[in-house]
């Protein structure tokens, strides 16, 4: 067994439901989960600098592959000592394999069994992405954690295509595990594929789960699929998957899913939604979101939300942002400050209320206040039943019930 750069000590489990806090602990820093990780993308995160996360404690934040591959590139980054002496970073960071970005942003030639043919978006020449290269890239970058790269397919397909790019996941996972120069120092998780099919899912995981790993991350979702589709998966996901490894879901920022597959097991969370919509003048709030664009907004003198302690909340009015959003390139920091202060509290307080053993209280909180109306998103309210919480029953607990995937 490889003596991984990872210690995962779980700190306490709900007793309701899947959720658990637990303590990770990287080369850079402790990382304390349920966590969720704000994208930067070429060493920085859109809107906001490193001095302001770590003044907002984050403790973990993703690089693009792909994107760093191309600028600065891995000879220079591996001269410098790495992503994190390049950017000023000190604290731990994620890198996604680049496959993603081939298949969301390019013009995607073939895949084949050697890896992703694509025509580069830079100078338009021909480009072949293998396992054998995101690793090489990724050693070079030095992230804390890197993913396996995988055979990316759209969760809205089906068909043999999906068990084509299952079974090729878990053989690239198998040359990335090869191709890893410095598993003393950087954690490769696999990535769980299959699909919305629950044989082929189960499948994958069970292939993963017989590789030595530090941790796992669950794929192939939040990629047009339905919410009833997504949640079972998810479900599906973690009862596979052990629960003294984190649980890395990709690709999920909204707050209600967040709280929802905490409740499903799920330990690590990253999405561009945050840093997205605060460039489009957009402030997350406990009610859901503030469009600072609003005339509504124009005599609003109070800041963003009275509750939040980040710095922009503490210094600037609605009103003032609603004069600048999408004008000054500053909006775009101060929003940004407090949609990632948002998201950091948001698991925090996740944190905290299962340590407490309150968390089932918490999660009818949350949703009381993000659905005033009582108008609970379905898959919600059946993800959140299969963890013996009904959203419609304050109160009544429910056994564990058997979702018909």
């Amino acid at each position: 067994m490889t003596r991984h750069p990872l210690t995962f000590q779980v700190l306490a489990q709900c007793k309701t439901t899947k959720a658990k806090c637990s303590r990770m602990t990287l080369p850079h820093h402790v990382v304390e989960t349920p966590v969720f990780m704000p994208v930067g993308t070429q060493g920085s995160l859109k809107g906001i600098v490193p001095e302001q996360l770590e003044q907002l404690n984050c403790q973990i934040m993703l690089g693009n592959t792909y994107h760093l591959g191309n600028r600065p590139g891995p000879d220079l980054l591996e001269s410098c000592g790495g992503l994190h002496n390049f950017m000023g970073w000190s604290r731990n960071l994620l890198t996604d394999s680049g496959g993603f970005q081939m298949v969301s942003l390019l013009e995607l030639a073939e895949i084949t069994e050697e890896g992703v043919k694509f025509k580069s978006p830079y100078d338009g020449s021909e480009c072949l992405l293998t396992p054998e290269r995101s690793i090489e890239i990724q050693n070079a970058i030095g992230a804390d954690i890197i993913m396996q790269l995988d055979d990316v397919v759209s969760s809205t397909v089906s068909g043999p295509r999906v068990e084509e790019a299952m079974h090729r996941t878990t053989r690239w996972l198998d040359r990335c595990l090869k191709a890893h120069k410095r598993p003393e120092a950087q954690n490769l998780f696999p990535i769980v594929q299959g699909g919305l099919d629950p044989k082929l899912r189960t499948e994958s995981a069970k292939q993963l789960m017989d590789r030595d790993v530090a941790g796992f991350a669950i794929g192939g979702l939040s990629g047009g699929e339905g919410k009833d589709q997504f949640w079972k998966m998810v479900h599906l996901s973690t009862d596979l998957l052990p629960n003294d490894k984190p649980r890395y879901l990709m690709g999920v920022g909204f707050a209600t899913d967040l709280v929802v597959c905490c409740a499903l097991g799920c330990d690590m969370f990253d999405c561009v939604f945050p840093t997205r919509t605060a460039r489009f003048g957009c402030a997350l709030v406990e009610t859901g979101q503030l469009n600072l664009k609003l005339k509504s907004f124009a005599q609003d003198f109070r800041p963003i939300d009275e509750n939040c302690e980040c710095s922009t909340c503490r210094r600037y009015t609605r009103a003032y942002l609603h004069t600048i959003a999408t004008v000054e390139t500053v909006a775009c920091n101060l929003i940004t400050v407090h949609n990632v202060a948002y998201q950091l509290k948001l698991m925090r307080n996740i944190r905290e209320n299962i340590l407490k053993g309150t968390f089932v209280d918490f999660i009818f909180n949350f949703m009381d206040t993000m659905y005033p109306k009582k108008d609970f998103p379905v898959w919600a309210t059946d993800a959140l039943r299969v963890v013996n919480i009904d959203l419609h029953e304050r109160g009544s607990m429910h056994k564990h019930q058997q979702v018909d995937c």
